[in-house]
């Protein structure tokens, strides 16, 4: 028997009272940024949302609705998402444990489907810890194409290199521990395998053999060497995982390592980008309420120190920009974050619009029966609590134009 779908028009009609002591400092600056403080008396309200690999989904509902002792209802608006009661935690599941499901947001989901990934696209995840919107998008290429997963912090980075390899669904993938706001290495296309200088040879250290978890004895001592005088730059990526049909097997590890031009990312850039960037996380309502446990200071140095907040603001943009400097022309681009507040969505929007002439923002073809509202943007989404019962999500898309077509 199928489960039960939850139809976008679902709604909470009446709002509980308020289930978190928010505290003054986080009230004034919901105030600030004109955000209704009553949402986050709708923590426990918000479903738990699931994906299941693709292809078990039928057979695999019912058992794992026995595990977890409660019916998965199908969301009708996301392929393979369903929602569990938020108390529920699959962590210790046998589902979760043999990589069969993995949760996920609701709205992070729409993020990723805005893409329209399509088979044999090169796909560039630049802000891609902690990892489940990484293993949606690897399930969408399937057998073809690439998947490239940048983040700043290596331990998160190496979480989601940990999850691809749970969901065997790693290897066409690479993963670099690098800023996003200055990765510049395209992905490796067929067209350029055959050129010289580019495929190695036979037991040559400066190419790329079958990736292993472990390091051999000759580079641990070049690695502890470097360190110890000084040569490692810490500005440089660093590749802690690849495929074995990532393409880079066998090649040169300086053609595959060298940074790009803009013209070369124009005609061999990334067909698609997401950049879910860095941000306050104010929309995620269940990440607000983790700070009671946390301590409610800590909420004061993460979310509302106005020094960290200009950062982010000079971040996102800087995210936004070199994503978009890594697509190819006629590629698209979504960004994306987890706050409500205008000043890291519409005003980071009309920042980078002002400044690149060849981005278009463009409608998201595929949210006619998402359960979100428009931005103050045309063409802009947002999700929330009350219009979408997930968390907030921001999200635009943009397309890169040929320069013959800017006036």
């Amino acid at each position: 028997m199928d489960s039960p779908e939850i139809p976008p028009s679902d709604r909470t009609e009446e709002q509980p009272p308020a289930s978190l002591p928010l505290p003054a400092a986080f009230l004034e600056f919901l105030s600030e940024n004109g955000l209704d403080p009553t949402l986050y008396s709708m923590a426990d309200t918000i479903p738990r949302y699931i994906r299941l690999k693709p292809g078990t989904e039928s057979r695999m509902v019912t058992e794992i609705e026995g595990e977890l002792k409660c019916y998965l209802r199908k969301v009708s608006w996301l392929p393979d998402f369903y929602a569990i009661p938020p108390e529920i935690q699959i962590a210790g599941s046998k589902a979760y444990q043999q990589g069969k499901i993995y949760g996920i947001d609701a709205a992070s989901g729409a993020a990723i489907l805005a893409l329209d990934v399509q088979q044999g696209d090169h796909v560039l995840d630049l802000c891609a810890a902690p990892g489940a919107k990484l293993c949606m998008l690897a399930d969408m290429l399937g057998s073809t194409g690439s998947l490239t997963g940048v983040d700043v912090a290596k331990h998160r980075l190496a979480a989601c290199r940990t999850m691809l390899q749970k969901y065997s669904i790693g290897d066409r993938s690479r993963l670099f521990v690098a800023d996003g706001t200055s990765f510049s290495i395209l992905p490796v296309n067929s067209n350029l395998w055959n050129m010289d200088g580019y495929i190695g040879t036979e037991n040559n250290e400066s190419m790329f053999s079958e990736w292993t978890s472990k390091r051999s004895w000759k580079d641990r001592q070049k690695s502890k060497k470097a360190k110890a005088a000084g040569l490692l730059s810490t500005s440089e990526p660093e590749l802690i995982y690849y495929g074995k049909d990532s393409g880079l097997v066998g090649l040169q590890k300086h053609y595959v390592l060298s940074p790009s031009t803009d013209d070369a990312a124009c005609t061999s850039g990334y067909d698609k980008v997401l950049v879910d960037a860095e941000c306050t996380h104010d929309g995620s309502i269940k990440h607000i309420q983790k700070f009671e446990f946390w301590g409610w200071k800590t909420l004061d140095r993460r979310v509302l120190d106005a020094e960290r907040t200009g950062s982010l603001l000079h971040l996102q943009l800087g995210l936004l920009t070199n994503g978009f400097r890594l697509l190819k022309t006629g590629g698209s681009l979504v960004y994306s974050t987890c706050s409500l507040t205008v000043a890291q969505n519409e005003n980071v929007v009309q920042q980078f619009l002002s400044r690149y002439p060849s981005a278009e923002l463009i409608k998201i073809d595929s949210a006619g029966s998402w359960p979100c509202r428009s931005g103050s943007i045309e063409k802009t989404l947002r999700f929330d609590p009350l219009t979408s019962q997930t968390s907030g999500l921001f999200v635009a898309k943009f397309v890169k134009l040929p320069s013959s077509s800017i006036s």
